[in-house]
């Protein structure tokens, strides 16, 4: 195997690299910056240029970052590799490795939804594909973005009507970055939770637009009335909410499509909103590969090895550490 999981991640021992370690190497390719891909203490690290300040706020100032731009590729021992965009959030890659006329790639966390916050997914052509499945069942189908975004609009505008403020938990990196580039601004004010401007930070810094924000910190009562309020989940049930008095609380999450999720959640509203493909999206991504070997991992992984494999695929799992969107929804990353 070109690429196999060890008890430190991904390893390619043609190029004496790891792929997203969960533990520290001497010299990492990272996907993207979600916490449980782009974990801190690795001697060296090597990501996609865009969005280098992003991975930079998450790993610290200390950590020693190369950044690589899409499509270029870079011989690393006797391996050659090169960043290709996945679709998931700013800055995140597929990372494509080729040795000795054989090539893999390594999916990371995709989506081959629009985002006017990161590149789109690209296709790379392959031998064997290591693949995410997060949303790995026939029940993950998202709807388009314009639906799901004319729904979140119409939440907030009748909200504003009633002089109600509005709450929308959704992951700090990425996802709160997605929903305030694709809201209509028009509607009202629009304050972030400390966690979300710390990356807003970031994503303004590589040139993404995103309409004006202010912290929520600095909100008066009058002035949530009508506001839309962007927060990382780990904010929901605390007394930081106390500021904003009258408000109806939504929470964005591809988990919303499953029945009865919003009301785990304890909200007023669920939006099925996903930074991960959905079924389609997964069978769709895996065809435009090419390759005949795939890897599963995360999600619902002895789901998607079946039906690969009753598609024709030589499928099978691939253990790692990853926790997807889950995992993700805890630490509000």
């Amino acid at each position: 195997m070109l690429i196999e999981p060890t008890p430190r991640g991904l390893y390619c021992a043609a190029g004496d690299f790891y792929i997203d370690p969960w533990r520290p190497v001497d010299r990492a390719v990272i996907t993207h910056a979600h916490g449980d891909h782009a974990r801190p203490g690795s001697r060296a690290y090597l990501a996609a240029k865009r969005g280098l300040p992003v991975l930079q706020t998450r790993l610290g100032p200390e950590a020693r970052i190369e950044g690589l731009e899409y499509g270029e590729a870079r011989g690393i021992g006797g391996a050659r590799v090169s960043l290709h965009p996945a679709g998931h959030v700013l800055g995140s890659s597929q990372v494509r490795v080729e040795h000795g006329g054989e090539v893999w790639v390594v999916s990371g966390d995709y989506k081959l939804d629009p985002d006017p916050t990161c590149e789109p997914f690209e296709p790379v052509r392959c031998h064997a594909f290591v693949t995410e499945s997060t949303f790995g069942l026939p029940i993950y189908r998202w709807r388009s973005h314009a639906e799901i975004f004319g729904a979140i609009d119409r939440w907030w505008g009748a909200n504003a009507a009633q002089g109600r403020a509005s709450v929308l938990f959704g992951y700090a990196f990425g996802k709160a970055q997605r929903i305030l580039a694709s809201v209509d601004a028009t509607i009202g004010p629009i304050f972030v939770h400390g966690a979300v401007e710390t990356l807003n930070r970031g994503y303004r810094e590589c040139g993404v637009a995103l309409p004006p924000t202010r912290l929520a910190t600095e909100i008066a009562k009058a002035e949530a009335a009508g506001a839309l309020i962007v927060a990382p989940p780990s904010a929901q049930a605390t007394p930081w909410l106390r500021r904003f008095g009258d408000y109806s609380d939504a929470f964005a999450s591809g988990w919303m499509q499953i029945r009865g999720a919003r009301r785990q959640r304890a909200v007023d509203q669920g939006f099925v909103l996903s930074d991960h493909a959905d079924w389609p999206s997964l069978a769709s991504a895996i065809a435009g590969t090419g390759a005949e070997r795939i890897f599963v991992t995360h999600g619902s992984v002895e789901t998607m090895v079946r039906w690969l494999t009753e598609q024709g695929y030589d499928a099978q799992p691939i253990a790692t550490e990853f926790e997807g969107e889950a995992g993700a929804e805890e630490s509000g990353a």
